[in-house]
């Protein structure tokens, strides 16, 4: 496994749609690996393909609870209910912190890492991490989303 640059503010890369997965072998599941370390690292819940360069439909969430690692590839969101709204930020936008609204739960389908599909829903974080993250595959950031932006202190607006 090896960490992976993020892509920060301003790359264009963050604006564009991706293409879906078509190859599920061992340089997919490399990139996965790689982007899990890199999350954690970057003390994350979720990171997506363009985040990492990669322009394919590949994300990850990781709420920290039982579910662990979610390996989400060419994910849909199937199903919404309820309404959330709460603080957001971003690996990609470091020290910048929004208001968005989300669904309060998502259900979405998507392939592991052997290309099988399978649904996973999630509430409330996991619903927000998972909708996020799907943003990124279509070229949507938070800070589209965003009522407000805020800067951490210390941080510097690109």
């Amino acid at each position: 496994m090896a960490l992976r640059n993020i892509v920060k503010d301003g790359d264009p890369i963050l604006r564009k749609v991706c293409r879906p997965v078509e190859k599920f072998d061992e340089k997919l599941w490399t990139l996965l690996d790689d982007m899990a370390e890199t999350m954690h690292a970057a003390d994350g819940v979720g990171i997506a393909g363009p985040q990492v360069g990669i322009m394919r439909r590949v994300c990850l969430v990781d709420c920290y609870d039982e579910d662990g690692v979610i390996e989400l590839i060419n994910p849909k969101i199937v199903a919404t209910a309820g309404e959330q709204t709460g603080n957001e930020g971003c690996l990609s936008f470091p020290g910048k912190w929004g208001t968005v609204t989300r669904p309060l739960a998502v259900t979405v389908r998507a392939q592991d890492r052997n290309g099988e599909w399978f649904e996973i829903s999630g509430r409330e974080l996991k619903a927000r991490a998972f909708c996020h993250e799907i943003d990124h595959l279509n070229g949507v950031c938070f800070v589209d989303l965003a009522k407000d932006i805020s800067i951490e202190k210390g941080e510097e607006e690109e």
